[in-house]
């Protein structure tokens, strides 16, 4: 379940979401129709409508990325449509250059198969002219809904591959880079252009449409994160999970009350505790701040550890690399995983633990 969204559907195993600020860009886009046309219902429901379209064209880009990257045992948890676009939850992306490259183009390749058979079915089936397609753009009318469509899905090409991350431009330069270069410094070249566009961005929004300056920011945002995600996974390579493993941790205990849990949080430094079986062999629940607090507020310190731990967890092994183990514990959003070798349980990983590895390393 995704907290905040409404679950439409799943396809090839993938759940689709809809979050629920969409809901807000629906109520403002009818809005604005209906005003525009000096108060015409339909014209408002229209406006709306053509979102709602070319979002299905958003979650198709993105299965897009998804289905191809199954075809590399790239996994995809979920997608989840905001106002601002969609976002596939991929475990990772592929590293062999040739890879990403077909899953970066895969999502814009889809709107321009789209755009491509909407520009068939306008000119072969409705005999329409390309004059005749941009008459009158200015203005949304069911004679022009499948032209506007259209040309909706060419932009959303064109957009996305714009050579910045996060968009699939960004990945797609970095894969063609990563074939003549290491990938840690074809990220960063990536990286250096996307942020080189962001400040172009940023500039021209102060002078023609504000919008780029937005545009400039997430740009930015996101190239900056790449940049230091691709170092973060540079300096994990070559180490294990053993590398990093704590032998040395708290637990507790399903029956134990919640107050046992609070004791523990406050007396140490620890933030993250597993749950132990009655025999104390194995993991049955990880209890975090977050759940402390949160059950505390609705069934206070006297509820049973069991109440308010997870019960979904990762387990890990000793000679896992590194890396791995982290983009497991980042996708599966878990701060904490016990590491068994042989079945037996001989100590447990956290992000912290990882992330202080890495201050060490210098990262």
């Amino acid at each position: 379940m995704e907290k905040g969204a409404l679950f439409i559907g799943r396809v090839s195993g993938i759940r689709i979401y809809i979050h629920w600020t969409f809901a807000i860009l629906l109520v403002w886009i009818f809005l604005v129709y209906y005003g525009q046309s000096g108060g015409d219902m339909q014209q408002g429901l229209l406006g709306g409508l053509f979102i709602l379209a070319l979002f299905a064209c958003v979650t198709l880009h993105e299965l897009g990325h998804a289905l191809m990257g199954k075809r590399f045992k790239v996994e995809t948890e979920k997608i989840t449509l905001y106002p601002i676009g969609g976002v596939a939850s991929m475990s990772k992306m592929p590293e062999k250059p040739v890879q990403e490259l077909l899953v970066a183009l895969a999502g814009p390749a889809v709107n321009i198969v789209i755009g491509g058979l909407l520009w068939l079915y306008l000119t072969q089936v409705k005999g329409l002219s390309l004059s005749g397609m941009t008459a009158d753009l200015s203005t949304l009318s069911p004679q022009n809904f499948l032209a506007q469509l259209m040309f909706a899905n060419f932009i959303l090409a064109i957009f996305n591959l714009i050579p910045a991350f996060p968009m699939d431009g960004g990945r797609v330069f970095r894969a063609l880079l990563s074939m003549g270069m290491e990938r840690p410094q074809a990220t960063r070249w990536a990286a250096s252009l996307g942020q080189v566009l962001a400040v172009g961005f940023v500039f021209l929004g102060f002078f023609y449409n504000f919008w780029l300056v937005f545009i400039g920011i997430f740009i930015y945002l996101g190239a900056t994160a790449e940049a230091y995600q691709e170092t973060t996974t540079s300096a994990l390579k070559g180490y294990t999970v053993r590398d990093v493993l704590m032998s040395s941790y708290q637990v507790l205990y399903p029956s134990q009350p919640l107050q046992a849990a609070v004791d523990l949080l406050l007396n140490g430094q620890d933030k993250e505790f597993i749950v132990l079986d009655l025999a104390g062999e194995q993991v049955v629940g990880i209890l975090t701040r977050d759940d402390i607090i949160r059950h505390l507020a609705e069934a206070g310190r006297e509820a049973p550890i069991s109440e308010a731990m997870r019960r979904r967890f990762i387990t890990l092994a000793p000679d896992q690399p590194l890396e791995e183990a982290m983009q497991a514990l980042v996708a599966n959003r878990t701060p904490i995983a016990p590491v068994y070798e042989n079945g037996q349980l001989i100590g447990v990983v956290d992000m912290e633990n990882i992330q202080e590895f890495l201050m060490v390393k210098g990262v």
